[in-house]
């Protein structure tokens, strides 16, 4: 399935809850793209409240993979994000790319030659419909899946993986709705196998470098974050082609936050999140819509199909996070305005502040009064071991060696056997905003709990958030 596809009907997630009178209703099929299943969810009220774990599941919180002196990898969606990825899979020792689906079989076969040109076997393709990756992912020589469809394909792929007792990965964002990411939890946890968050933006160079100062309490007490998504996607939005054909459609949906991850990640691993502390409620709301309408205004013939559309995502999206230990995120994302590209990335302690787009950095004291030192000048004291040993081998590599690193640290953990950076909890979590932020907005910014995905572990968890710093 490519991530050019159209988007298909999903099995819609079961409630584990029954809170509103409407969940039986969900369970019947609703339509993918329909608003109502979007905001609809068993969680409303009481968020914070876990349904039952499955009968013998089991807690997946600093879970190490068993040992892989190979990884043998299956990737479910062969477009530009999937093609991209893979090249910098075939760059990492010890992995062997063993099958690839796409509903575009010109895509699959593209992937393949680039697996064939790094010296491996061909890798099977399966290409006949939307649901072939049932079949790939009961394959014997598949260790891992990786999906980069349609965002509304990630949760089927991802559940019909950990059903195969598979570990699995998605691209961002893993869920769209709470049921679904309840849904993964209890699959990740029923099936004793991996379910995450490929979150890139997580291994950047100024994150790594922030999360070890963090860690050698550069910061003292974390108080504050800031995160977002802020990027002019307009003319990519309007493609005839590739992500254009199906990443508008959102913006007809919900108005909400539609990307709330590649912030959220890094943040999150400063705060350890789930490692002591937890996402506790938020407050949302959004501005007009406008950046859309105007464009098209501006670049659409009379006669294309999109103006039989209208677009009720605000364009800027506003979000206060509250954590369970009283700190606080803003959290943003627009996509729709002219604007450099930012994920504001910023960090407030008790000793010192961060704030990236540039990087830049204040600790308390510093020679020269209150201003910012560029962050540059901290590396060498401060950059993160993975940044040391790779960084110039990463640099040259997708998202200036973010991806990279990424596809790296997967294999590293899988083969030493050691648990991932991320878990299913964190891609969860990371996730649900998406849901989260349109219900606040659409009761008038009022509170909405979170869901404690980890049902109450992230209390007793110690162990540190993201790779290890030494």
């Amino acid at each position: 399935m490519s991530d050019e596809g159209r988007d298909g009907v999903r099995e819609s997630a079961l409630s584990r809850r029954g809170l509103l009178a409407g969940a039986a209703a969900l369970a019947a099929g609703a339509s993918l793209g329909a608003p109502a299943r979007l905001l609809a969810s068993t969680a409303e009220w009481r968020a914070d409240l876990a349904p039952p774990a499955p009968v013998g599941a089991g807690r997946m919180l600093g879970v190490p993979f068993e040992k892989h002196a190979e990884v043998r990898l299956a990737i479910v969606g062969t477009g530009l994000r999937g093609r991209s990825m893979l090249n910098e899979w075939l760059a990492v020792e010890g992995v062997r790319v063993t099958a690839l689906c796409d509903i575009v079989p010109e895509k699959a076969e593209r992937a393949a030659a680039m697996v064939v040109k790094a010296g491996q076997p061909a890798p099977r393709l399966y290409t006949d419909g939307e649901r072939a990756f049932e079949r790939l992912v009961g394959q014997e020589d598949v260790d891992f899946v990786y999906t980069a469809t349609p965002w509304s394909w990630h949760t089927p792929v991802m559940l019909e993986a950990l059903r195969a007792g598979k570990h699995c990965g998605s691209e961002v964002p893993i869920a769209l709705t709470e049921d679904d990411c309840w849904a993964l939890v209890d699959a990740s946890e029923r099936a004793r196998r991996h379910c995450l968050l490929m979150e890139n933006c997580c291994y950047g160079e100024s994150e790594l470098t922030v999360l070890r100062m963090v860690r050698e309490g550069v910061f003292g007490t974390l108080l504050h974050a800031e995160a977002a998504y802020l990027h002019d996607l307009r003319a990519i939005l309007f493609e005839n082609r590739d992500e254009g054909l199906w990443r508008r459609q959102p913006h007809t949906q919900l108005d909400t936050n539609l990307y709330p991850t590649h912030g959220l990640g890094p943040v999150a691993q400063y705060l350890g999140i789930h490692r002591g502390d937890r996402f506790d409620y938020l407050v949302s709301m959004s501005s007009p819509e406008a950046g859309l309408t105007e464009w098209r205004e501006r670049t659409e013939p009379k006669d294309s199909p999109t103006w039989q559309e209208r677009y009720v995502t605000g364009d800027m999206s506003s979000t206060l996070i509250k954590t369970a230990r009283g700190r606080t995120i803003l959290l943003q994302h627009d996509v729709a305005n002219p604007r450099p590209y930012s994920r504001l990335n910023n960090l407030q302690g008790s000793k010192a502040v961060f704030h990236d787009y540039p990087a830049r950095l204040y600790i308390d004291g510093a020679k020269g009064g209150e201003r910012w030192t560029p962050l540059s000048e901290y590396r060498a004291q401060y950059q993160h071991p993975l940044w040391q040993a790779l960084g110039e081998r990463a640099r040259s590599a997708g998202h200036g060696g973010m991806d990279f690193l990424m596809a790296y640290r997967l294999v590293q953990c899988m083969r030493e056997g050691t648990p991932p950076d991320f878990d299913v909890y964190d891609a969860a979590a990371w996730s649900v905003p998406y849901a989260l932020c349109a219900k606040s907005v659409r009761k008038g910014s009022a509170p909405v709990k979170f869901p404690d995905f980890t049902r109450g572990a992230w209390q007793g968890a110690t162990a540190p958030q993201g790779p290890a710093t030494g």
